[in-house]
């Protein structure tokens, strides 16, 4: 085993449960016979370049200890795109600082970041492990169970329709449905899990919309009128990345960011929420709310789920381990051994399968019309949300005239 020091860096969106990542790797690296020191990228990789770095050897423990409860990036995070005129100042600040293990903790975009790394120091002879941590709220990795994270903001998006739904059901005198957007550009697992609120047949939410299959107007509308017909309202999820046939976003504004990533109802543009409550108020003539969460669903600690939080430290411990053992580019993932009792282990996955592509939910993970799940999906996410509380209602016992 080479011996050096080590960089960790967090990039794309945070969540509730990234620092318990990083909180995994520092102690890990502690114990390792391998690093010596070990260091933070202030806001990932753009960060590193200038030399924006933290001291995390230094750092009491009871900080340390603490990031396995504290929500969002603790050490600031980046979105920068690298290019090719970036990777020799990033060789000159590895060989300046003598790093031989790099980690980064992230999705998709992340990984290809370590993947490009990697590969450009292993062609200009220069030793580095590059090991990659998952994070995600969209769970959309390849060659993972689920991603550290999501299960988190699943539950908390859960609890949001649930409870907007009590509402809604309530005040169906006066509005009669609820449209609540969730975050996903190309896959609806978060969408999905929502699913996770219902009980009973007439609770929120009634319909499911999500990017792995193409909206229509003229279905959605036909829906929304059974629902309404049916429970006297309506509760509609929809992931922000739903798209027509023809691949047009339903959101009414649509931009690019660097990693060519869909940023939708961007530059004050109507979002997916905004639109599909237009559809319905039009085509109705009925008053209704939409609500957008957003990254709020991302630091969102009062609602962790402790597995979550435990999965995530622990898969900061396993990079150590893969790293020790010379694994270089590599991700750590999490296996599903058992639904009841819920058991995991850790493996790794090459980073070239991971990088870049969004992993959708399959096709057995819907219901055959397209607007809801599967009892097959609820199998999947039980284990990992567990279930919504209970609420009471009152029973129809009228007075007699």
């Amino acid at each position: 085993m080479i011996k050096g020091n080590a960089v960790i860096g967090q990039s794309g969106g945070p969540t509730t449960v990234i620092n318990s990542s990083l909180a995994g790797v520092i102690d890990s690296a502690k114990r390792s016979e391998s690093i010596s020191e070990v260091y933070g990228m202030n806001f990932g990789i753009e960060g590193f370049m200038n030399e924006w770095l933290f001291d995390l050897m230094a750092q009491p423990p009871e900080i340390i200890h603490g990031l396995r409860r504290t929500p969002s990036s603790a050490l600031g995070s980046s979105r920068h795109k690298l290019k090719d005129e970036d990777f020799p100042k990033i060789l000159s600040v590895l060989e300046k600082y003598d790093i031989r293990y790099f980690f980064l903790i992230g999705g998709n975009d992340t990984m290809d970041t370590i993947n490009r790394v990697e590969a450009y120091c292993r062609s200009n002879g220069y030793e580095l492990t590059g090991i990659g941590i998952p994070k995600t709220v969209d769970n959309d990795l390849f060659g993972t169970d689920h991603t550290p994270g999501f299960a988190s903001a699943a539950w908390s998006n859960i609890l949001n329709v649930m409870q907007a739904g009590i509402l809604a059901r309530d005040m169906k005198k006066v509005d009669q449905f609820v449209v609540y957007q969730t975050i996903g550009r190309d896959a609806g697992w978060l969408a999905a899990a929502t699913a996770m609120a219902k009980r009973d047949e007439d609770d929120a939410p009634h319909l499911i919309y999500a990017p792995e299959h193409h909206f229509v107007k003229e279905k959605f509308l036909a829906d929304v009128d059974r629902c309404i017909r049916r429970y006297g309202w309506v509760s509609v999820v929809a992931g922000e990345g739903i798209k027509y046939e023809d691949g047009t976003p339903v959101s009414a504004s649509v931009v690019r960011d660097k990693f060519s990533n869909t940023e939708f109802g961007a530059m004050g543009g109507a979002s997916v929420a905004i639109t599909l409550h237009r559809m319905i108020s039009s085509e109705f003539g009925i008053r209704g709310e939409f609500q957008v969460p957003e990254s709020l669903i991302m630091s969102d600690f009062v609602r962790a789920i402790p597995s979550d939080l435990e999965e995530a430290y622990r898969c900061g411990i396993e990079a150590v381990r893969l790293a020790e053992r010379g694994e270089s580019g590599k991700m750590v993932t999490i296996e599903r051994k058992s639904d009841d009792p819920y058991e995991v282990v850790y493996g790794e996955v090459p980073l070239s399968e991971v990088a870049i592509a969004a992993r959708p939910m399959p096709e057995e993970y819907f219901n055959a019309a397209g607007n809801f799940v599967s009892d097959t999906f609820l199998r999947y996410m039980r284990p990992l949300t567990g279930e919504a509380p209970e609420f009471v209602r009152l029973k129809k016992i009228m007075v007699l005239k």
